[in-house]
């Protein structure tokens, strides 16, 4: 009995290990994802901001890094789709496919966001597993940019997909004008505050 509740401990330890192994690769990748975006708008390459809102630019708002936002979703494809112009914030309409749908739990409910694919992106050999959510919640209009936020993606092997809202980033349109930033259909609307990612 005493060698089985030995060996129950250090199962018990070897299981703690590994999730904290896993929460510190996440949050890793997380503080990567926030250093890259913020290089990509402090550079005069990569930047959407014009040189003298880049010349005042220190960094991007972000939330607290919040694991429980990091969440499997159940990733089911929708092969018969057909194309359509997803609206954006200017003149433009840009097109997308609705790629699969991706169901998940997220603070003790369940939720469902749509995936889309852009056609132009397709036809890009770098870009063609490049998957796409554009996603408004309670938070919209408050806490972050009205017009929604996005998360990037890529086509998983599998019928699942981590979808880290950490990782939620903001339109160029949220920092400034003359970009067509496409508006989440109302389909991606989450009615919970997802305080993770970037934030106003």
């Amino acid at each position: 009995m005493k060698n089985i509740f030995l060996f129950s401990c250090l199962v018990f330890v070897g299981f703690t290990t590994a999730a904290q192994q896993d929460s510190v690769a996440l949050i890793k990748n997380i503080l990567q994802f926030q250093d890259e975006l913020n290089k990509e708008y402090k550079s005069p390459e990569t930047s959407p901001l014009p040189k003298e809102k880049r010349a005042v630019f220190t960094q991007i708002n972000f939330f607290a890094i919040d694991l429980q936002y990091s969440v499997t979703a159940m990733f089911t494809r929708t092969p018969d789709e057909k194309v359509f112009n997803m609206p954006t914030s200017g003149n433009e309409k840009k097109v997308y496919v609705k790629y699969a749908e991706a169901a998940f739990n997220l603070l003790g409910q369940d939720y469902t966001l749509n995936v889309y694919q852009s056609i132009e992106l397709m036809q890009n050999r770098k870009y063609r597993k490049y998957l796409f959510i554009p996603f408004r919640d309670a938070t919209s209009g408050k806490e972050t940019y009205g017009g929604g936020r996005y998360i990037d993606l890529t086509i998983p092997d599998s019928d699942s997909v981590i979808i880290d809202f950490n990782k939620a980033y903001q339109p160029y349109c949220a920092y400034t004008e003359g970009y067509n930033c496409p508006i989440p259909p109302k389909e991606n609307y989450l009615p919970v505050k997802v305080e993770a990612g970037v934030r106003l």
